[in-house]
């Protein structure tokens, strides 16, 4: 895929090879009330911190459930799937992303954090029989709105009865008509449930 540094934004949402010891870094992070050092690398979606997106869906999602099958759906380097594995060590949590660079880390994260409880994994890899009782995702807007519908369509319909998604999107790349598309496409309740610094936070039912 050429220099990391010259990586676009879009390539990070496809598969690029793991990053080597001397392109990995360690960046010090703030997840589920820890700090902690995880390690991140270019090529994969804000490798520098945790984006402002995924900060206002840590910061405004309901609590996670205790147990069952969490979701994080386009992990990155694993700041939701890692706050998820270690605010309920009782779940299991499975964080997805076509991205193999994206996955190692998220391995080598968990590893380093203790979170034993976190399965890195490709989307077909993800055995069909599971269904969620939450998935959290920053989806891959950019990826195009065919693409992203997909994405949506396949897992949105795997969550357990009573369970919950939360997403967060930003207002000014489609948020709000997400919401309606959701509620059109899919026998689901679509509520916003927070809007900070730009974004929305989706909650499907």
């Amino acid at each position: 895929m050429g220099r990391v540094g010259a990586v676009s934004e879009h390539d990070h949402y496809f598969t690029a090879q793991p990053a080597s010891a001397d392109e990995r870094r360690v960046l010090r992070v703030h997840l589920a009330g820890r700090d902690l050092e995880v390690e991140t690398a270019g090529g994969v979606f804000s490798p520098d911190h945790v984006d402002l997106g995924t900060r206002v869906l840590l910061e405004h999602a309901a609590p996670a459930p205790a147990a069952g099958d969490l979701l994080d759906l386009g992990c990155g380097w694993g700041p939701i799937a890692l706050t998820l594995a270690l605010a309920s060590p009782g779940a299991r949590v499975w964080a997805v992303d076509v991205n193999e660079r994206a996955l190692d880390l998220v391995r080598r994260n968990a590893e380093r954090v203790g979170a034993t409880n976190l399965t890195a994994a490709r989307p077909d890899d993800v055995p069909d029989a599971i269904r969620f009782s939450a998935i959290w995702s920053n989806p891959p807007i950019r990826v195009g709105k065919a693409a992203l519908h997909e994405l949506l369509l396949r897992w949105l319909p795997r969550l357990a009865d009573g369970a919950h998604a939360q997403l967060v999107v930003g207002k000014n790349l489609g948020a709000d008509s997400l919401q309606r598309w959701l509620a059109a496409e899919l026998p689901v309740t679509v509520e916003r449930t927070a809007s900070a610094k730009g974004f929305r936070v989706l909650r499907v039912s």
